[in-house]
């Protein structure tokens, strides 16, 4: 197994991705995220969370600047040395947003035993971690089920399943609560703080406020410009609806209170 700095995951220097025709996603971003933190990425749509999120995962390069994993720069040249590789893609996983992008097995076992079987990871072994993913899930039920007859939230699960069962230390979810209905959503955060204990990192994705507050230990506001405009923990942002309204985190709208008509910002208060 190869020496990585297991207390350094990430680190971003000046980094910028453009898509093709000069199409700017990101643009001067620097952050480090270390052992344990529970990130979110927040912004309005468009400003880079989805992208920050495949480079993240080595899906795509920047243009400019560097991303380091573990201390190691993430590069198309990094990738193509096989032991790094192995141990990169056994530390970070990545569940998209949509599931259908991510399943294409036959069967949901064959979804969930699929990463740890190109890891080379002997059969006894993929066999325990497809059965463990399955479990900690609530899915065993639907092992031998083809995943596109599966509903929005078993697909969402079973992609979940397949990148549990590399045993990340690093699990990056874009919007992991898109499609969820509430009870679903309240189980999946409970089971993400779980998850996340002797030193697991969790980047995530989302609009979504209240799973910001429940859930993360740090927030990063990506701007309509694509760079970093906050950094820090989600008090010092959640309770300032001027910043929200700013960033474009909460909107605002005309409200009728009988036959009064006037506009304020749209906060959503939820009860716990």
């Amino acid at each position: 197994m190869m020496e990585l700095d297991t207390g350094r995951i990430f680190e971003a220097k000046n980094l910028s991705y453009d898509y093709p025709g000069n199409i700017t996603a990101l643009r001067q971003i620097n952050f480090t995220v270390g052992s344990g933190e529970l990130v979110a990425l927040v912004g309005a749509n468009g400003s880079g969370k989805s992208t920050m999120l495949k480079l993240l995962d080595g899906l795509i390069f920047p243009k400019e600047g560097e991303l380091l994993a573990f201390g190691r720069l993430l590069s198309e040249k990094t990738l193509k040395d096989g032991a790094f590789v192995r141990e990169f893609r056994s530390r970070v996983g990545l569940v998209f947003q949509d599931p259908d992008v991510q399943l294409f097995s036959p069967t949901v076992w064959d979804e969930v035993t699929f990463g740890p079987l190109q890891l080379g990871i002997p059969k006894d072994e993929v066999i325990s971690r497809g059965s463990e993913a399955l479990k900690l899930l609530n899915i065993a039920h639907l092992r031998e089920r083809p995943p596109y007859l599966l509903s929005g939230g078993e697909k969402k699960k079973v992609s979940l399943a397949s990148v549990l069962s590399l045993h990340p230390q690093v699990l990056l979810l874009d919007e992991p609560t898109t499609g969820l209905d509430p009870w679903s959503q309240g189980n999946l955060i409970d089971f993400l703080i779980e998850w996340a204990h002797e030193d697991r990192s969790l980047v995530f994705s989302t609009q979504d406020l209240d799973t910001v507050e429940e859930l993360a230990t740090r927030v990063i506001v990506l701007g309509i410009d694509h760079s970093v405009v906050a950094d820090g923990k989600p008090e010092q942002f959640l309770s300032n609806p001027d910043f929200l309204l700013r960033t474009n985190l909460v909107h605002e709208h005309s409200h009728r209170h009988k036959e009064l008509v006037h506009r304020h910002p749209h906060l959503h208060e939820h009860q716990h």
